[in-house]
């Protein structure tokens, strides 16, 4: 689904967060939306999942305005826990089951293996690690068209994220959902984004997709981010 943002501001208590930004985002594109910590990758995530409304701006996802219309197709991983951690692992898929029409549950459980999480285990005794890894599983199993990971490696190890990574890509219907990755760690992402927007303090200091940047600019997503935004 392709989404359309133009000239989005967010203002928190006269502290601007996101400074009139305009984006077009192509049907089954993986964005990389890069950037320290508060250059507005959350605060942009939010209103596009619906649960943070803008100052003002236009924020569209296949022509529809972002509201409860889009929430239907759209999937979001915060970068915060989203759990209730009085319930087993199982019994939070079969809650969520509920709520999301297009829940698959037989992913759900294939991916919870590959994470090494145990269904039967309560959430409140999980490790940082393994919520981390619970959070994409469900990101994935709701199956939207658009999917919105916020620092989805945060709390993996090193070692792991790059096949992390790989696995959750092979689950994912290329060229028809639409994914975008916040993140500050970005050479274990490089390697999957088509296209990337480089934030800094709420503006977007730099865009384009993954191969003319690199091309243009001789550098990989990594140089490229050390300069444009340290």
């Amino acid at each position: 689904m392709a989404i359309e943002i133009e000239n989005l501001w967010k203002e928190y208590f006269g502290s601007i967060a996101l400074n009139g930004i305009s984006l077009k985002i192509e049907p089954g594109k993986v964005l990389g939306v890069l950037g320290e910590n508060g250059a507005g990758k959350s605060t942009l995530f939010r209103i596009l999942a619906g649960v943070t409304r803008p100052t003002r701006g236009r924020v569209t996802i296949n022509g529809i305005p972002i509201g409860k219309s889009t929430r239907s197709f759209v999937s979001y991983l915060p970068d915060v826990d989203p759990f209730d951690t009085w319930m087993s692992v199982r019994e939070m898929f079969q809650f969520l089951a509920v709520f999301y029409p297009k829940w698959d549950m037989p992913k759900a459980e294939k991916l919870l293996d590959f994470m090494k999480v145990d269904a039967n285990k309560k959430i409140k005794i999980l490790s940082k690690g393994q919520k981390v890894r619970l959070k994409l599983v469900c990101a994935i199993a709701q199956r939207g068209d658009v999917i919105l990971m916020d620092e989805p490696l945060g709390g993996i190890d090193p070692i792991s994220r790059r096949k992390v990574m790989e696995v959750l890509f092979e689950e994912f219907r290329v060229g028809k959902q639409t994914i975008l990755i916040a993140t500050h760690l970005v050479e274990d992402v490089e390697a999957f984004l088509d296209e990337v927007v480089y934030l800094r303090e709420g503006d977007i200091a730099l865009s384009g997709s993954t191969a003319q940047l690199k091309e243009e600019h001789g550098k990989s997503l990594l140089d490229l981010y050390e300069e444009v935004l340290q």
